[in-house]
């Protein structure tokens, strides 16, 4: 019996998880002492395991407002999507069947983020994206049959609810400016060869 309080107190800390209107992206980090912070803002660059989720949704909804499905569902089998900016479509059409289902999700920009970048190599060995986990099934590429069939083994509604205020889709990063071009040494004159 000692489960149902467990899931309970599972559902509670999800429900403390705000869901703002825009996409927003909220850090989570352990400081030296041991204590857990989140924020808006990015953490000190000392701290290590930062996890970057970005949260979207209707105005001021809260995860505990969602259907308990999909409460139930995302505390057993999280949803997290790699993406870049250079992803394009498969990113963006993937995003748009995740809010679709009403279905909160993390978003991990490999591109931007370093540590991203290796848990997704570790994760499949590659660096090809889109890539979405949903617990412990991991999906390589966006195909909306298998990424809604994957969906709906983990317990997530096939639609959100009427009157359910859907997730909006993070927007994806802007993309880095191109670096300034290297002033290059003038050429040295080349001789003529002797005719």
């Amino acid at each position: 019996m000692k489960a149902i309080p467990r899931i309970a107190l599972a559902i509670a800390a999800i429900a403390l998880v705000p869901v703002s209107a825009d996409a927003q992206t909220v850090y989570r980090w352990v400081d030296k002492a041991g204590k857990v912070h989140y924020s808006d803002q990015p953490p000190p660059e000392d701290v290590k395991n930062v996890q970057q989720k970005r949260a979207g949704g209707g105005s001021a909804v809260e995860v505990s407002q969602l259907p308990y499905a999909t409460q139930v569902a995302a505390q057993k089998n999280p949803v997290v999507l790699y993406g870049a900016p250079t992803c394009g479509t498969p990113c963006e059409q993937g995003r748009a069947v995740l809010a679709k289902r009403g279905i909160p999700f993390s978003e991990k920009d490999v591109s931007a983020n370093e540590a991203d970048a290796e848990a997704l190599k570790k994760l499949v060995g590659t660096m090809d994206v889109p890539v979405i986990t949903i617990g412990q099934n991991k999906l390589k590429g966006y195909e909306e049959d298998t990424w809604n069939s994957a969906l709906d083994a983990a317990g997530y509604p096939r639609t959100a609810l009427p009157g359910q205020r859907l997730p909006v889709p993070p927007k994806p990063p802007a993309p880095a400016a191109p670096a300034a071009p290297a002033t290059a040494a003038p050429a040295a004159p080349v001789a003529d060869a002797p005719k």
